[in-house]
């Protein structure tokens, strides 16, 4: 049963959070979502959205298309049913998540609202959801994850609880919600949750459901790294902690993933130690190893980048296992972003063969360019060919001379991770994030979120599809979306 939070420590919590957000960027007590929250706070919800349907760019699809800003998006695939894509994203000026479908493989898609629970009390309280994340298990079961972020008049941040929705025909509807792990954050606040299933076909752990989230945020020192785990198709899951109980807890950013026999990986930032931390389980995430290192690294928790105006890009892992048939089975990736010598953000991987026990040396993603910043990546290893995919923001076709525009590329790997073939532009159209000069006008652009902290990437079957935040068709206005489309949800596939 869900208790409110004082209006003391809610108070303390409004007080924490909004000297936080002078800061330029990132904070561990300022989490992604915090902007949202100011936004529904001043303004109220913006009226809901009709069911929408996408809009084509060439090469590239609007895949929400929609007034008002999205940012924070992720993709999956149904490996049964190829053509079968589901996505989500943040909507920064509305309480429930929205979720995206697509039955032709990427070429049109749909898109709906996910369920949300009641306030926790009182005429004045509301929440809103946060942080998308997607699988498919192999019974053509898709699943969502988000927080749940609840708040009161406010007052401030009554809570968090974790959500899973199952949907069973694709991603159109997602009529079955587990709420749990509700938190007041005078313990720790659950933040950031990625989501995972074992599709492998002779793993004792089939079609188990895996979710991994840091509970360090707003400002709190003993959540550490959480990890639940369903075997009834989300039904229910059970709760367990995957980093070193004794360490301090400062993790953020936490990645499951799954080798192809059934092990179940985890890694994220444990920005105490500086380092892209792991973890593994060999009982389907009923217990856990010794946390260990995969790298150290340079910057800390986030870094501020000219392409976003007003806040940081977040220092995150994305990782993924060889699950082919392929010389390289069972192979473990894990990429990250770092500070290059040459002072840019720039993506790294390390890769392992003897499941997570030693880590090769970091070596740089996609092609060797002065004065680029590279920033929220997401990797897909192709689990029918062990093509090694990392897609990521990049700034090369910036013409402004501050490294602000941005477009999204795609690096790919057929040797293991050991080399990369050119990279592929999957946008067609560059954005820009930080300029107001009339071609980008303020009034169209939302400063606050703007991307988010991750975008997202699913490959298989020789096919990529990644998926970003784009803001080409800020400038384009309707009677009912006068300051223009704002961040739109974008896709491509790269084949």
């Amino acid at each position: 049963m869900r208790k409110r939070i004082s209006l003391g420590l809610a108070m303390l919590l409004v007080l924490v959070f909004s000297a936080a957000t002078l800061a330029q960027t990132n904070k561990p007590n300022n989490p992604t979502w915090w902007d949202k929250y100011q936004y529904l706070v001043r303004n109220g919800e913006a009226p809901a959205l009709p069911s929408g349907f996408t809009a084509n760019f060439g090469s590239n699809v609007d895949v929400s298309n929609e007034c008002f800003p999205q940012s924070e998006v992720y993709i999956t695939l149904n490996q049964s049913k190829t053509r079968v894509l589901a996505a989500g994203s943040n909507e920064i000026f509305r309480d429930p998540m929205r979720g995206y479908y697509s039955t032709d493989g990427g070429n049109s898609w749909g898109s709906v609202d996910l369920p949300l629970p009641g306030p926790l009390a009182g005429t004045n309280d509301s929440r809103f959801g946060s942080d998308p994340s997607l699988t498919f298990d192999t019974k053509g079961n898709a699943f969502y994850s988000y927080i749940v972020v609840f708040f009161g008049g406010g007052n401030g941040v009554n809570g968090s609880e974790m959500a899973v929705a199952r949907s069973s025909d694709g991603g159109k509807t997602y009529p079955n919600v587990n709420y749990f792990s509700f938190e007041t954050g005078s313990n720790h606040f659950n933040d950031k949750p990625m989501i995972t299933a074992d599709t492998n076909a002779a793993s004792p752990f089939r079609d188990n459901v895996y979710v991994a989230w840091d509970a360090s945020a707003g400002g709190s020192t003993g959540g550490g790294l959480r990890f639940a785990r369903s075997s009834d198709s989300g039904a229910s899951f059970s709760v367990n902690r995957a980093d070193d109980p004794k360490g301090p807890g400062k993790a953020i950013g936490a990645v499951p993933f799954v080798g192809p026999n059934g092990e179940v990986y985890l890694s994220w930032n444990d920005y105490a130690a500086n380092t892209i931390a792991f973890n593994r389980s060999f009982d389907g995430g009923a217990t856990w190893g010794k946390q260990s290192v995969v790298s150290t690294k340079t910057l800390a928790f986030d870094i501020a980048i000219p392409a976003e105006f007003n806040r940081g890009a977040l220092e995150y892992p994305s990782c993924d296992a060889d699950r082919s048939a392929g010389p390289n089975r069972g192979r473990l990736y894990c990429s990250w972003m770092d500070l290059a010598p040459s002072g840019n953000t720039q993506i790294y991987l390390s890769y392992s063969d003897d499941q997570g026990g030693h880590w090769s040396s970091p070596q740089n993603v996609g092609d060797a360019l002065a004065n680029v910043d590279r920033f929220n990546h997401w990797m897909s290893v192709d689990a029918s060919t062990g093509e090694v995919n990392v897609a990521f923001y990049d700034t090369r076709n910036d013409t402004t001379g501050g490294r602000y525009m941005t477009d999204y590329y795609l690096a790919r790997s057929g040797s293991g991770g050991t080399s990369f073939q050119p990279d592929v532009r999957a946008s067609n159209q560059s954005s820009n994030e930080h300029d107001c000069n009339g071609v980008f006008p303020c009034s169209a652009i939302n400063y606050g979120n703007q991307q988010g902290d991750y975008a997202g990437l699913v490959a298989f079957g020789g096919a990529a599809h990644p998926i970003w935040v784009d803001s080409r068709r800020n400038s384009e206005n309707s009677s009912s979306c006068t300051r223009g489309l704002m961040e739109e949800v974008f896709t491509s596939t790269v084949k």
